[in-house]
């Protein structure tokens, strides 16, 4: 779930570019490096552990995945070369494609997949429903490995080439034995890229090498699938101060990529020469969340939790971030997203903003006036909609305690049952377009940050993983809806887009939410 930049020390001008290009002398001649400035600093590498977007941005580029999707949604293979499935369903058999190797130079084997997903698959939704449904997975020489199943599972391709983190990547065996709540020290995987931990500079740059043994695909990029062709030597990762910063770095030419650029400089960025503005909508647009914490109290009561649903005024938050019309949503009641397959109102019949009701309701609720702590990133846009948030809680009669760290230290704190009730959070579309893969819904009844559980939900969520057709899915994902409003494990802030901006001397630029560099060479 993607955060803004937090605040770093800036990089010392041009002698600190230099210093993050360091290449190894065999491999001077043939230098090319490009300087991006991605949503924060990536600082969980494990992209089984955690449903952060920084870290799943760096699993796609250090990692690999046996299918991948594509730009119109479709499941594609991507280190599997075959796969057949049996005609009850039931018996499904996978070969890998051959010459994949770890950045270590091993080979990739089937059985290290297996032990892969099975250390994946407990700490994600689809994984756990995957599991439920597996009598046995097991490998059936060094490329094949086969996953009987006790009921069939309609959704195989799409679980194993999920886009939505936590990403089900394979891991070499060393890796692939720790056990799931720990994080893997070592980010070794087989994807287009290597982490040079000998590079690394938390707070100022992270480097990551073009994997001399990554073999691509013969097919062209599209998306996550395809042939993911390096066309540029390292990829160094800096890290900015704040979003002004590092938008003035990519209009002076001294990065060449932004994933969010900063609304207040849109008309500047939108003229400058060199640089190429691009923004997404629908499906590709962001959701913002508040997501509460129902093992404290007082968010542990249903009636005190329901409450702010009057006072989250997705306009208002939307108008404070600063968010032109033309990348914004208007009040969007649907946790599916608007402008998307699933998008419903069911659930919030009679909900709106009223502070007034919202007052008279909390005076019916067992709160007792104890401060609620929200945690906020500091100088980030879900800042401004938590401070926009605050100001309506405490003239409903909240007591609010408003505490500003990094994005680091939330994940830190929202970790702990305790000392925390909610934060804000932004999500990219293609993770909330659905009930299987919406964080607050999909983690129902889990042991998932927030713990928010109605057990009437997860057969809700079978049932939508088992319906035939796409009404079916809708009239399911409608009833989720309905259960959810009343749960209330999260309140949306608004449906956004915020627009990426790279040099005009990129070529091979896909422009999607998700950042993606394979494909891309630079010219000079």
């Amino acid at each position: 779930m993607p955060q803004p930049i937090a605040r770093r020390p800036l990089f010392a001008g041009a002698a600190a570019l230099a210093a993050g290009t360091i290449i190894r002398p065999r491999e001077a001649r043939a230098a090319k490096a490009l300087n991006l400035v991605l949503e924060s600093e990536a600082t969980i590498l494990d992209p089984h552990f955690i449903t952060a977007a920084i870290t799943r941005t760096f699993g796609l580029h250090v990692f690999d995945m046996l299918f991948a999707m594509d730009g119109q949604g479709a499941i594609r293979p991507q280190m599997v070369e075959a796969w057949e499935v049996s005609a009850d369903r039931l018996a499904w058999k996978f070969r890998l494609r051959e010459g994949l190797a770890w950045h270590d130079g091993t080979p990739v084997t089937a059985a290290e997949c297996v032990l892969s997903l099975r250390r994946w698959a407990p700490r994600d939704a689809l994984g756990r429903m995957l599991l439920a449904a597996t009598a046995a997975m097991d490998a059936t020489d060094a490329r094949g490995f086969r996953i009987a199943l006790k009921q069939p599972f309609p959704l195989m391709l799409e679980v194993l080439g999920k886009p939505n983190a936590p990403l089900p990547v394979m891991m070499p065996e060393r890796l692939a034995r720790t056990p799931g709540d720990q994080r893997i020290t070592e980010p070794l995987g087989s994807g287009p890229f290597r982490f040079r931990a000998d590079l690394w500079r938390p707070g100022n740059v992270m480097v990551l090498e073009r994997s001399p043994h990554y073999v691509p695909r013969q097919e062209p990029p599209d998306f996550l699938a395809g042939g993911k062709a390096v066309k540029v030597d390292t990829l160094n990762l800096r890290v900015m101060p704040d979003q002004a910063t590092g938008a003035t770095a990519l209009m002076a030419g001294e990065v060449d990529y932004m994933q969010y650029l900063p609304f207040d400089l849109m008309p500047r960025l939108e003229r400058a020469r060199g640089v190429k503005v691009f923004g997404l909508g629908g499906i590709h647009q962001f959701q913002g969340n508040f997501r509460l914490n129902h093992a404290a109290a007082p968010f542990d009561d249903p009636a005190v939790r329901r409450v702010l649903w009057a006072l989250v005024d997705q306009r208002e938050v939307l108008t404070a971030i600063g968010v032109p019309d033309r990348y914004g949503a208007q009040q969007c009641p649907s946790f599916w997203m608007c402008d998307a397959p699933l998008s419903t109102a069911t659930g919030a019949e009679g909900v709106r903003v009223d502070i007034a009701a919202a007052r008279e309701a909390l005076k019916r609720t067992a709160y007792a006036g104890q401060p609620i702590v929200i945690l906020e990133v500091a100088g980030s846009i879900s800042q401004t909609a938590a401070r926009v948030l605050a100001q309506n809680m405490k003239a409903a009669g909240f007591t609010v305690d408003e505490q500003a760290m990094d994005w680091g230290t939330v994940l830190a704190r929202r970790a702990r049952r305790e000392g925390w009730h909610m934060f804000g959070v932004y999500s990219n579309g293609t993770d909330m377009i659905s009930p299987l893969t919406h964080f607050y819904i999909a983690s129902t009844c889990a042991d998932f940050p927030g713990w928010s559980c109605d057990p009437a939900i997860p057969p809700l969520l079978e049932a939508y993983a088992r319906a035939e057709d796409a009404a079916a899915r809708r009239r399911v994902a409608a009833e989720i809806q309905q259960a959810a409003y009343a749960l209330t494990p999260s309140v949306m802030w608004g449906q956004f887009t915020i627009p990426a901006g790279y040099r005009t001397h990129l070529t091979g630029m896909i422009e999607t939410s998700y950042p993606l560099f394979w494909q891309v060479d630079r010219a000079g």
